[in-house]
């Protein structure tokens, strides 16, 4: 598997974990439809939480949230879509992404931006 899918992975565990420790409901994981992926699905307090976790081993080229685009976000809107209908689900939903910077001594920075984005037509 290669380096950037391994440092993906590992982020979105880290992510996972930390919306836990901080009570939030894992509803799913790399959930797929269509054309969209969304890394996490979480709930907390009646919200339905989309998340999209985004992991860099530099800042050089801008903050690891900078690079969901919005042709990442449209997908991300199609995909939950569909979740919601799946699951029925009847009250407010929010984007948030989870941005995280891995440093060369094995320690990381993560940075929860909640309401990160609304997706735009």
């Amino acid at each position: 598997m290669a380096i950037h899918n391994d440092l993906g992975r590992k982020g979105e565990e880290i992510a996972k974990a930390y919306l836990e420790e901080n009570n939030y409901e894992i509803l799913d994981e790399n959930w797929v439809h269509g054309k969209a992926e969304i890394d996490l699905i979480a709930y907390k307090n009646g919200i339905m939480i989309f998340v999209e976790v985004k992991s860099r081993t530099s800042v050089a080229f801008g903050q690891p949230e900078d690079f969901v685009e919005k042709r990442k976000q449209k997908q991300m809107e199609l995909g939950s879509l569909a979740y919601i209908e799946i699951m029925n689900h009847q009250n407010d939903i929010r984007f948030d992404i989870i941005a995280i910077t891995f440093k060369k001594d094995n320690t990381f920075t993560l940075n929860h931006i909640e309401d990160a984005f609304w997706p735009e037509d």
